[in-house]
């Protein structure tokens, strides 16, 4: 009972932050810095997660980060050629995890 209680509570906070936003700006003309925010976000957070990834690579021992190095590469090599990030980070997941 008290899982179906904790997903229940999880799933009803998850359903308010969602809508909070379209309640609060029903009818209003969205804020410039909101506008801002939602423009970038979501690069700030791709870079974040880069480092994270990154934080602990040590390029003075082997494999010297060429996994990581080759994967980021790759990732970089296909976006630029098919300007679609799923793709890009799909496949330099794959060639990382073939690798390793």
């Amino acid at each position: 009972m008290y899982s179906i209680i904790l997903i229940a509570i999880m799933s009803l906070v998850t359903i308010v932050i969602r809508f909070l936003p379209f309640i609060i700006f029903a009818g209003k003309k969205t804020p410039k810095f909101i506008n801002y925010l939602g423009d970038k976000l979501p690069y700030a957070i791709m870079g974040m997660l880069v480092i994270y990834c990154l934080k602990e690579v040590n390029i003075f021992e082997k494999p010297y980060g060429i996994h990581e190095i080759t994967a980021c590469v790759i990732v970089i090599l296909v976006h630029i050629w098919k300007r679609n990030s799923l793709l890009s980070i799909g496949i330099g997941t794959l060639i990382y995890m073939l690798m390793v």
